[in-house]
């Protein structure tokens, strides 16, 4: 008897074996036929990184605050000018770029896990798969032995 299922693997477990999860220092090589289009990627980047720092925000702080003086001098409407054009936008930015960079650490470890996560799923669905073939074997033998009882039973009741 020949087996009762035959397995089929999905093509995804392929890929899944060849590729690691794309994180985010891998986005960072940019790879670009037009040599302005790669200069520029590379230099938004390196900018990015070194004003995404938390040292870049205590020296904008410090830069903005060498203007507070005189806005305080001209007056309250300056003194809101400078900190909303001024103040804000010169030490939240960095900041906010540091919270970015977490939050894409986050999702590349969160990414990490669920790659690990279905590679242990695959693997699990591996052992299932080599337990079914083993019972089907077993089945298989156990029909076959039944398949020459059951013949030697009507053998034995036709010759009587």
């Amino acid at each position: 008897m020949s087996n009762i299922y035959q397995y089929v693997r999905h093509p995804r477990s392929a890929e899944l074996r060849q590729n690691a999860p794309v994180k985010t220092n891998d986005l960072r090589r940019v790879n670009h036929k037009n040599p302005l289009v790669r200069f520029n990627a590379r230099f938004g980047l390196r900018i990015t990184l070194v004003v995404g720092t938390m040292w870049a925000a205590y020296l904008f702080t410090i830069l903005a605050l060498f203007a507070l003086p005189s806005a305080i001098k001209q007056g309250t409407y300056f003194v809101v000018v400078w900190l909303s054009s001024s103040f804000l936008q010169l030490v939240l930015l960095p900041i906010i770029i540091v919270g970015q960079n977490i939050q894409a650490n986050a999702a590349d470890k969160r990414s990490e896990d669920t790659y690990k996560d279905a590679e242990a799923v695959l693997k699990e669905a591996e052992e299932i798969q080599k337990h079914l073939l083993a019972q089907d074997e077993v089945i298989s033998s156990i029909m076959t032995r039944l398949e020459k009882l059951t013949g030697q039973a009507e053998s034995s009741a036709s010759t009587d």
